[in-house]
């Protein structure tokens, strides 16, 4: 018997045919190829979560002691959480293994409790009759306004149909942590604290247990590397956001890291992006690596190509060749001469300064004006400063011999003459990287409180948290505030409206 199938193949011409054949060949690669995908990325995050739990239960006279071992181990505890749910997000179509129950203690009686009452919508039966309440289920989770704890009770009744026996209860409310203790103002307090506050897990566990609370740096490292793992999408969209402007600035500063199984740092670095100081978005992102090539920063922009606001840094050289502008710091220049200054008192240093300082003054005239208006009165007033300061300084250049700090201070400006100057036709182009500079500046506060990241991941949990409470900061939110109410959401938003949480478009949700 011949199938309609069989029918519709034999009816198609042989370029129809081709043309089907490569088709469902590519859809198998694709799928082969992210079978392998995840295959791969499993024995990776296998062999990481191993590493790491050696390390955690190995013998106590390799690890490291006082507030060094405590840093370190706060690290790998919330590295493990974070691998698990990444495996777990990898697996979760194809494991049928149950989740394992959690073991807690229960909650202190002192602590006041508030209910919350979860019912099904509707207590009539499928048959016509009344649902009867037969029990409930309590789960209770741990909240803690700052400076004030409490304990949600969440009470979901049963209803049974005596006639059917049919057996309904609400659902379980979505968290961003499944079964967790913690309410999402907990977490968003404990993010805070770490990543603004700069205070380290085991500060916070003496915190807490003066409040009564029993709270083990373990289960507070592992809400930490939970939550960073569940906020990535957000960094993510908000990278887009960023790239989606015409003038960006980026920088990076070093971190040191401890590994596990070490006793000596390494240096690794963050690197900081924002988008130009005179565009509509305020926000900014921090991006973990382990080194400081410029493949780091290549990967980060992709396929964007405008204009770049950076110091003169090689990593960056290589973006210019694809495509991007530099745009130069004129304040990284007027550094040199300040330092110049600041170590011999060099006359000529002091009166590059004032040079310098002449079209500083015209920005702060224009900085408030579109930027039509802001070019201007660039070309009117600041050009004509500009380039006399140029003449001046090639003039003096003749007269200082090669090799000496003062040469290598006016080296650095006329060599980079082009780039440091393209602010003046663009009133979009900002004069300086002042804009990110002020970005890294909270970071070095804290640097203490992830010295010892315990890996290339700790740091990059780190980054997404500090990503979205700063730039919460920038548009005017407390990130407490934001945080709790982003983590309230996030489990039920969708991927498609997941922008509707960034800090710049962010709406607290009404009750």
């Amino acid at each position: 018997m011949i199938t309609p199938a069989a029918t519709d193949l034999a009816n198609l011409d042989a370029d129809a045919l081709r043309q089907l054949l490569q088709d469902s060949w590519a859809e198998r690669q694709a799928l082969e190829d992210k079978i392998l995908f995840k295959d791969t990325k499993i024995a990776q995050l296998t062999h990481e979560i191993t590493a790491l739990r050696r390390y955690q239960f190995g013998k106590k006279g390799e690890q490291l002691s006082g507030v060094q071992g405590s840093l370190l181990e706060e690290a790998v505890c919330a590295d493990i959480a974070a691998i698990e749910v990444e495996l777990e997000q990898l697996t979760e179509t194809t494991s049928s293994k149950p989740k394992q129950q959690p073991k807690r203690k229960p909650l202190p009686e002192s602590l006041p409790r508030i209910e919350f009452r979860h019912e099904p919508q509707n207590t009539a039966c499928r048959c016509g009759c009344q649902l009867q309440r037969i029990g409930e289920d309590i789960s209770e989770k741990l909240d803690y306004v700052p400076g004030v704890a409490s304990v949600e009770r969440h009470i979901r009744r049963k209803w049974v149909c005596r006639n059917c026996e049919t057996l309904i209860q609400a659902p379980v409310p979505a968290h961003v942590i499944d079964k967790g203790l913690a309410t999402t103002g907990l977490l968003a307090y404990v993010l805070v604290a770490k990543y603004l506050d700069h205070l380290p897990l085991y500060r916070l566990e003496q915190i807490f247990d003066r409040a009564g609370i029993s709270l083990s740096r373990s289960t507070l490292a592992q809400w930490v590397g939970v939550c960073g793992v569940q906020l990535q999408p957000l960094v993510d969209a908000l990278r887009q956001a960023i790239l989606a402007h015409r003038v960006v600035h980026a920088d990076e500063t070093p971190v040191q890291v401890l590994k596990p199984g070490s006793k000596s740092t390494h240096r690794a670095y963050l690197w900081v992006y924002a988008p130009g100081a005179f565009e509509d978005l305020k926000a900014v992102v921090y991006d973990f690596t382990e080194g400081r090539a410029g493949e780091h920063a290549r990967t980060f922009l992709g396929d964007w190509h405008d204009s770049l606001v950076c110091d003169d840094y090689s990593g960056y050289k290589a973006c210019f060749t694809q495509g991007m502008t530099e745009i130069g710091c004129m304040a990284h220049a007027r550094r040199k001469f300040f330092d110049l200054h600041a170590s011999s008192k060099s006359p000529l240093a002091e009166q590059a300064l004032q040079y310098i300082g002449q079209p500083y003054e015209v920005e702060r005239q224009v900085e408030d004006l579109d930027p039509d208006d802001r070019r201007q009165i660039r070309l009117e007033k600041a050009k004509p400063l500009v380039d006399a300061l140029r003449a001046w300084m090639q003039a003096q250049r003749t007269r200082v011999p090669d090799g000496s700090a003062t040469a290598k201070a006016f080296d650095y400006s006329l060599k980079r003459w082009v780039a440091l100057t393209r602010y003046l036709d663009d009133g979009q182009l900002p004069i300086d990287n002042n804009h990110i500079e002020q970005r890294i500046r909270p970071i070095a506060l804290g640097r203490a409180n992830w010295l010892f990241a315990g890996s290339l991941r700790a740091g990059k949990r780190a980054a997404p948290v500090m990503t979205l409470v700063q730039s919460a900061k920038l548009n005017g939110h407390d990130p407490y505030a934001y945080l709790k109410d982003v983590l309230t959401r996030l489990p039920t938003q969708p991927a498609s409206r997941i922008d509707q949480l960034l800090p710049h478009n962010w709406q607290p949700q009404t009750p």
